[in-house]
């Protein structure tokens, strides 16, 4: 039985999904009071794994990713839970967004060239 290898970017992802989880609490909390309690919890595991990442991800690409992750995830939740518009500009930039997450994430791994 192979066991699931946790690397600093797993982390990273379920930080940004949980980054997701306290905006939308936090919608929701400002008709229901006890979403602050999950507002709360996801803030706190978001950034305990957004911290945990950063023992080997540099700041810039760990904070970019993390804040789009949550951008992207909160445009989501946001047309399909509470009703939002979501253009085909919005569409093409969030594109555009996960675009440079990916190429964040490609880039990360490459030392800079001496010279």
């Amino acid at each position: 039985m192979s066991r699931l290898c946790w690397t600093d970017w797993h982390w990273l992802v379920l930080a940004g999904l949980l980054e997701v989880g306290f905006a939308t609490a936090l919608k929701l909390e400002q008709t229901r009071p006890q979403f602050l309690y999950v507002f709360l919890v996801c803030a706190y595991f978001s950034f305990d794994f957004l911290a945990r990442a950063l023992k080997t991800i540099p700041l810039g690409t760990a904070y970019a990713v993390w804040t789009g992750i949550g951008s992207v995830g909160a445009v989501a939740v946001g047309s399909v839970v509470f009703g939002e518009g979501l253009s085909v500009l919005r569409l093409l930039l969030l594109g555009m967004l996960v675009a440079a997450l990916v190429g964040l994430k490609l880039s990360s791994g490459r030392k800079a060239a001496q010279g």
